[in-house]
């Protein structure tokens, strides 16, 4: 069963009213692409996307020798590093894995023959729609050797299964805004913004004109023109939205 849940995006924004636009909508740094085996692959830009809920695994055993597959969400190149960290085992005879975030993906076969373990659990994972995910797959070699079409065949298809068992969540990306707001007016403010269940919100007196404040808050990609549009026929006066 999908479910939708929303998470936080942050983007850079124009100059305006003193320094709380420069902290409220600076962008975090590009990952780092220090290890080798990566690769870039197209994303939505739709503001939404579908990950797993949680940490899923799959095994078979194929010839005598045991995979094990363990899926897990992730955000960033650290946290994908983390979730290795936590399931590979140094004891196996290898720790293959591969992850997707937005645009960036990347693979590692691990001692096993080029292109015969990360790619195909790529592949699985590009297959699947699924994106922030990250794929470890776990070998205990069994005495008996695979080729290199029955390795592709082994990691992509146990990758491909844990992720076929794997619960999905829809989630919806956040976007700062911010409006300057008379004080009479805050309240009627308030209410809209409890009515679109913004996150985030925080509030300025040093910003802002005479008799004014700033708020700023985030909310869904695909709230944003209908939240400005019903503050705006709420308020008795036009008030200036800044937002990405």
């Amino acid at each position: 069963m999908r479910v939708a849940i929303t998470i936080p995006t942050y983007h850079q924004h124009c100059y305006h009213c003193h320094r709380i636009y420069t902290s409220f909508f600076s962008a975090a740094a590009a990952a780092s692409r220090r290890r080798r085996n990566t690769t870039m692959a197209s994303t939505s830009k739709s503001g939404e996307f579908t990950t797993i809920q949680e940490k899923v695994t799959f095994d078979k055993e194929i010839k005598k020798s045991k995979f094990i597959a363990i899926a897990g969400p992730i955000s960033d190149e650290k946290s994908a590093m983390s979730f290795l960290s936590q399931v590979r085992d140094p004891r196996a005879t290898h720790n293959c894995w591969a992850y997707k975030v937005g645009e960036q993906y990347r693979s590692n076969d691990d001692g096993e023959p080029s292109g015969t373990a990360g790619k195909p659990i790529q592949s699985a994972i590009d297959s699947s729609g699924i994106d922030r995910v990250m794929v470890v797959v776990i070998r205990y070699f069994g005495g008996i050797k695979l080729g290199t079409g029955g390795l592709v065949r082994a990691y992509g298809g146990v990758a491909s299964e844990c992720l076929r068992n794997a619960p999905r969540c829809l989630v919806k990306t956040k976007v700062p805004m911010g409006v300057e707001v008379p004080f009479d007016l805050l309240g009627v403010l308030y209410h809209q913004l409890q009515s679109f269940q913004v996150e985030g919100i925080k509030q300025d007196y040093d910003t802002g004109k005479d008799g004014t404040t700033m708020v700023t808050f985030k909310v869904d990609f695909d709230q944003a023109e209908k939240l400005e549009e019903a503050v705006k026929a709420n308020c008795s006066r036009e008030l200036k939205f800044f937002k990405r």
